[in-house]
């Protein structure tokens, strides 16, 4: 190979190198989509539009909020999976992107098809029971279970979600036998724990307080490994039930192969705004903290998640949907 030839094989590749670096250096140069799996008004919702408002002043390009419900919430990861992974497609998603790969049969791999940026923000579940239900502590309901299995009913917001998992893992813990009673959502579950039509059902702290503090739900519990600061009346399940953890998370994901400067771009902004102390501290108030980690331990904790749900899968012999 004579000199001409590798100064022209050097001048190509710097040329390469060059251009996505350039492209790196001034991202973003045109709108950017953030697909939320769930209809507009909701809690990720607001999340992703509030990155996006923040995205907006910081880099002054719009970041437009695609909602894609539907299919058990598959569609908008299905999305994300499948596009170019340059940094105008992104995802605002809860863990159920996860659970909902744990327990049915999707179109992507959670973990294979996604780049996790940083958690946005996490919080616990309550248990709640009916007024009428004789119970008042997790072991009342774990031994009323064991006197009567099967009869215990409890609701969630759909089957493959964090509230069906989550009582299937209280379930499998504590050795007792339940009925899961799916709905459409959480605000239909609500009203049949009211009514006494179904026994409990984890719900979030936001919009379980003011039913329990109404009389309308008993709390009897938080999911979290440890008592909250917010509810610390409130033991956590895992008192009583070693191993229990249950958190409903937001996160901020791209497609696999997303260049890291991008990745790093993406998650110094997210976390900042965040973390800012006046929406921390609201947030907290309501239950809620607020997050913004690293992208290695967010990777590493959606992995962990997976095997987590998966796990419980096989070992409750939980039927797969497709």
């Amino acid at each position: 190979m004579n000199i001409a030839t590798r100064t022209l094989q050097r001048a190509v590749i710097a040329a390469l190198l060059i251009t996505p670096l350039g492209a790196i250096a001034t991202y973003p140069e045109r709108p950017v989509r953030i697909i939320v799996p769930v209809s507009a008004g909701g809690g990720v919702d607001a999340l992703a539009r509030l990155i996006g408002q923040h995205y907006n002043a910081v880099w002054g390009q719009p970041f437009i909020i695609d909602n894609r419900p539907g299919a058990g919430g598959s569609i908008g990861p299905e999305l994300v999976a499948r596009s170019a992974p340059d940094g105008y497609t992104l995802m605002v998603s809860s863990s159920s992107y996860i659970t909902n790969a744990a327990i049915r049969s999707v179109r992507y791999d959670p973990i294979a098809d996604f780049q996790p940026i940083t958690k946005l923000t996490t919080n616990p579940y309550l248990i709640v029971v009916t007024p009428s239900l004789p119970v008042k502590t997790v072991t009342d309901l774990v031994n009323l279970a064991k006197a009567k299995p099967d009869s215990i009913t409890y609701a969630s917001s759909g089957t493959g979600g964090v509230l069906h998992l989550g009582g299937e893992l209280l379930a499998t813990l504590a050795g007792i036998k339940m009925t899961h009673v799916p709905y459409k959502g959480v605000a239909d579950g609500y009203p049949a724990v009211i009514s006494g039509q179904v026994n409990w059902m984890l719900g979030s702290p936001i919009s379980a307080q003011p039913l329990i503090k109404a009389g309308r739900l008993r709390g009897i519990a938080v999911t979290t490994e440890k008592r909250l600061k917010a509810l610390p009346e409130l033991p956590a399940i895992a008192e009583t039930v070693p191993g229990y953890e249950v958190s409903a998370w937001f996160g901020l994901f791209g497609p696999a192969k997303l260049p890291p400067a991008v990745v790093d771009k993406l998650y110094k902004e997210a976390s900042r705004a965040v973390t800012e102390p006046t929406l921390a501290a609201k947030m907290e108030a309501g239950g809620t903290e607020t997050v913004g980690n690293p992208t290695r331990e967010f990777t590493q904790q959606a992995k962990a998640e997976y095997e987590k749900w998966r796990n419980l899968v096989k070992k409750a012999n939980l039927k797969l949907e497709h």
